[in-house]
């Protein structure tokens, strides 16, 4: 199996900031529970030019556990009456997200990039 690392990088304004956290550190303590998840990490940025304040990784022990944890997200999500896209859209906030593996390893089959996906 190669390790899939899920990396999230934001662009959140300040006033959206303590909401986001909140609902970032609910999907984390969910995805930590997770068959596959392996770690995380959440990091805001402290200095530098960047445009992205705010990045999240996820290692995964595979794209199917990355993959498994996709709908119980979404459902989790849908529960608790959150939609990302319309919070992100009413907030200001930009998302660049990426599935990623080590560099030299192939990707997994069926991932973007993969040889016949």
């Amino acid at each position: 199996m190669t390790t899939v690392y899920r990396v999230d990088k934001f662009a959140v304004p300040d006033p959206a900031r303590e909401e986001f956290w909140r609902h970032v550190r609910r999907t984390h303590a969910l995805l930590r529970e997770q068959p596959g998840f392996l770690d995380d990490v959440l990091l805001e940025q402290q200095s530098g030019p960047g445009r992205f304040n705010v990045v999240t990784l996820v290692r995964w022990r595979s794209a199917d556990d990355l993959a498994a944890a996709r709908p119980v997200v979404e459902r989790a999500h849908r529960a608790a009456s959150f939609r990302p896209a319309e919070f992100f859209a009413r907030a200001g906030i930009e998302a660049d997200v990426a599935n990623y593996t080590e560099a030299g390893t192939p990707a997994p089959a069926g991932a973007a990039g993969a040889p016949g996906s």
